[in-house]
């Protein structure tokens, strides 16, 4: 796709590889009533790319406009701290403090978007109470769109 080069047309690693087609089998899905869970979909390759040096945010939605429109997206918020005291922070690829903090600027830009659904949710709940909130909000947010028509994302 187009969006997967630069504007010198150098490419641009990993912006397009969710996005397009791929995205085809999902919207089959829901076209025949089926609930989809899909964890960091569009946002989070967004988000990360939008935090590296010279790529702006609504470049980098580019590629994802017109993918199916979540009806609601769960932004789990834990704060650094809580992050590294928890097993294994900092050996992922992108977690280094002063990335991760551009990376959550992107997505406060993000959640700006009043078309979409965006809810914050407390990740340093229990897993228990963390899984019964999230469950309590999909479940309404099902109700609520059952019967409407499936969106376009960034349209």
């Amino acid at each position: 796709g187009w969006g997967s080069h630069s504007s010198s047309g150098k490419p641009v690693p990993g912006l397009t590889t969710l996005s397009g087609n791929s995205f085809f089998p999902i919207s089959q899905k829901l076209h025949q009533g089926i609930t989809v869970v899909v964890d960091r979909y569009a946002f989070s390759g967004v988000a990360f790319t939008s935090a590296k040096e010279n790529f702006c945010l609504d470049w980098c939605k580019q590629p994802d406009v017109g993918l199916p429109k979540p009806d609601l997206i769960l932004f789990l918020q834990l704060s650094p701290e809580e992050a590294a005291e928890r097993g294994n922070f900092g050996h992922e690829r992108y977690e280094i403090s002063s990335f991760q903090e551009k990376v959550l600027q992107s997505f406060y830009c993000l959640m700006k978007d009043k078309t979409l659904n965006w809810k914050t949710v407390d990740a340093s709940k229990s897993i228990e109470d963390l899984h019964r909130e999230i469950r309590s909000i999909a479940e309404e947010t099902m109700q609520k769109v059952q019967n409407k028509p499936l969106g376009e994302l960034w349209k």
